[in-house]
């Protein structure tokens, strides 16, 4: 009679135990969401695999049959050349030992080795090993996330008249956006207070040569600002070092910089080939800041001709400025369709309150419309709201 008692705390024991490996295993995901994943990298996967695969040589086959037998052998050849040499040798060996499951028997008949096992094993090992290069590759570009959110700021500088808010959705774990709000050391001639400098920039490229490139520009950007120079003359020192380390141009950074006088609210700005930011004013009037040149790094320009031109604008309480990289209204969703400045635009005209609540809202509003599709590109806003 006592070992039912004993048997039900065993049962228990045994589906908690279960429950909690299962919690670990999915992070606390439902179905749906650990479906919604899975097709995610799924399809981002097949896209990392199809770029490789002649699909036009495979479109010219007439027969069905062969051209989804053509394109499973192409995408095959994809992943196998994605390994080492020893690992494909090792997957070729484990596919043929797994299709083919040759046995050795001995002379009673009965099968002493099942080479389909020993090719599971393999495959097996193979997963292991790979696994530890995706651990070890994670815990490399952790650390230099790390490093990359020390360039930027983890808090908007709190200023009277100003309020300034930033967020980041990088497309992998590193980005090539960079965000910077801060005062410059010294005022400038005639102000009584330093000026407040603004910078939001994209560097072409994804994942760690675009955040490399992203982190000499933040160092060049600070060093610059440092100095008596004028906003226009910011914009060329870094338009020069950008053109000496662009690679002919494959490493060019578009670029929104912005210089506001805190006495006057008068705010200068050049903009370097990036999307044109979006001033709101008090009255909803809408307006774009356009005026500067290309982006910074295009081996086009000698230095006697960089075409970099300032705007001015005045800022009035009640203006709003939304400062965005392209990864904002080209974000997908799982159809492929884009966000597009229209919903971008539109949820602007609707949103009020502090600058947190303004980013928060069009962040969460791209989130909820990309759901779970893997993007292509780093998403990056700043917004700067003048309180009085």
């Amino acid at each position: 009679m006592a070992e039912a008692p004993n048997s039900d705390k065993r049962s228990k024991g045994a589906i908690r135990n279960v429950r909690d490996f299962w919690a670990r295993v999915t992070e606390g995901l439902k179905i749906g969401q650990l479906w919604g994943e899975f097709k995610s990298e799924a399809r981002s996967s097949y896209g990392l695999y199809s770029k490789d695969v002649d699909w036009d040589a495979i479109g010219r086959e007439k027969s069905k049959f062969k051209r989804v037998l053509f394109a499973a052998w192409g995408l095959f050849q994809a992943m196998l050349m994605k390994l080492s040499p020893a690992r494909r040798v090792l997957l070729i060996i484990a596919l043929v030992l797994i299709v083919i499951h040759p046995e050795i028997r001995s002379s009673s008949g009965n099968a002493d080795i099942n080479f389909e096992g020993i090719g599971v094993i393999i495959l097996f090992i193979l997963l292991a090993l790979e696994l530890a290069d995706r651990v070890t590759m994670k815990r490399d570009l952790e650390i230099a996330r790390e490093i990359q959110q020390w360039l930027v700021p983890a808090h908007a500088p709190e200023l009277p008249g100003t309020d300034i808010a930033f967020a980041t959705r990088p497309q992998n774990t590193v980005a090539g956006d960079y965000y910077d709000a801060f005062l410059r050391p010294f005022p400038a001639n005639g102000e009584s207070k330093p000026s407040l400098l603004i910078a939001v920039a994209d560097v072409a490229g994804k994942s760690v040569p675009a955040a490399l490139l992203m982190a000499t520009f933040q160092a060049s950007l600070r060093a610059l600002a440092a100095t008596t120079a004028s906003l226009e003359e910011i914009v060329t020192g870094l338009e020069r070092y950008a053109r000496a380390h662009s690679l002919e141009g494959l490493r060019f950074t578009t670029a929104f910089l912005a210089e506001l006088n805190l006495d006057t609210r008068e705010m200068t700005y050049v903009n370097c080939g990036h999307n044109d930011p979006i001033l709101r004013r008090a009255s909803g009037a809408i307006e774009r800041l356009s005026t500067g040149g290309p982006p910074l790094g295009l081996p086009v320009f000698t230095d006697n001709e960089l075409p970099y031109v300032s705007g001015r604008t005045q800022l009035m309480p009640g203006d709003l400025l939304f400062v965005f990289t392209d990864g904002v209204v080209e974000a997908v969703n799982e159809t492929g369709e884009e966000f597009r400045e229209e919903r971008l635009l539109a949820s602007l005209n609707t949103i009020s309150g502090s600058a947190a609540d303004v980013l928060s809202r069009v962040m969460t509003g791209v989130n909820n419309f990309v759901g779970y599709a893997r993007q292509h590109d780093d998403i990056t806003a700043l917004v700067l709201r003048v309180t009085a």
